[in-house]
């Protein structure tokens, strides 16, 4: 079956073309995707301002031009943060689905975080035992822990790179004293969490998807992506403390001339890298091991086991 996946997330609107049948991993056939930076075309009232519908609606159009052309049989349309947390979501919803028919489908966080554990679970497989399992997009961090496929607790908290950097970095680089606040107000809030996380057991293997955690491993050593799914990478919370005092004293410009930190998320990599060390450290690791395989992977799978679509 050639499945197209339409994700419209809080920075990277993307439209994957994927080769799929039951009890094989999906193959990519093609990828098409437009860093359109939705949570920074929101106004001071949380509305999605009408340049950011209007790219929207265009992306979703071409989006759906292409998936005819590589001949895709069934599209599955989602939407994450930046369009759950708009006062004005469901109304953007209702102008794509009536100009372009594609029926846009919001997913909660905590059904984001539970999908993106799954396709993690089965990239690293059985032998890892207990996962922890961190991402951090761009409008919120998913955080989902168990044993089994689907995670035994599984929480969001809007703490992704675009909107923390919005909120709190109004300078270019930002102030040192908006830096240490960031790094009080994160560690604060997901150390209110940690406990739930844990409830069960603390975890056998800390892993992470996102491209936040995959250009923050990248700066760190981390092999380049030119070398393939299979080569191991990690992310270690020493590099990542020294990384955030580096970061802090660059300008976006210097971050993206950094190996692998693509221009459209320069600015927006400081503020990962606080989320990704205090989660980390949190959690009482010292490294994880990040995942070729995140939210996107998640729904393939899910459409493929065949089980109903709950998070609909």
């Amino acid at each position: 079956m050639r499945l197209g996946v339409l994700d419209v997330g809080s920075n990277t609107v993307h439209l994957l073309v994927v080769d799929a049948h039951q009890g094989a991993r999906p193959l990519s056939a093609s990828s098409h995707k437009t860093e359109l930076h939705l949570v920074d075309l929101i106004d001071q009232d949380n509305r999605i301002v009408d340049e950011g519908r209007e790219r929207l609606e265009a992306f979703v159009l071409e989006a759906l031009r292409i998936a005819e052309d590589k001949g895709v049989q069934e599209l599955i349309a989602f939407a994450t943060s930046a369009v759950r947390d708009a006062e004005n979501g469901e109304e953007v919803l209702a102008g794509i689905r009536a100009r372009t028919g594609v029926e846009l489908k919001v997913l909660p966080g905590q059904a984001e975080a539970q999908l993106t554990f799954l396709a993690v679970r089965r990239w690293f497989g059985w032998s890892a035992g207990r996962l922890l399992v961190l991402d951090i997009g761009g409008g919120s961090l998913e955080m989902a822990s168990g044993f089994d496929e689907m995670p035994e607790v599984a929480r969001s908290l809007p703490f992704g790179a675009a909107r923390l950097t919005k909120e709190w970095f109004l300078t270019d680089p930002p102030d040192e004293t908006a830096v240490r606040a960031l790094r009080r107000h994160v560690r604060a809030e997901i150390g209110k969490v940690v406990g739930d996380l844990v409830r069960y057991g603390r975890p056998d293997r800390v892993c992470a998807s996102s491209k936040t955690f995959k250009q923050l491993a990248r700066i760190a050593g981390a092999a380049p992506s030119t070398e393939g799914l299979y080569v191991p990478r990690r992310l270690f919370r020493a590099d990542l403390s020294e990384w955030i005092g580096k970061l802090a004293r660059m300008s976006s410009a210097e971050r993206s001339q950094l190996p692998g930190v693509s221009v459209g998320r320069a600015k927006q990599l400081l503020a990962g890298a606080i989320v990704a060390e205090a989660a980390i450290d949190l959690f009482e690791s010292e490294v994880a091991d990040i995942s070729p395989w995140a939210l996107r992977e998640g729904i393939i799978l899910r459409r493929l086991d065949g089980l109903p679509e709950e998070w609909i």
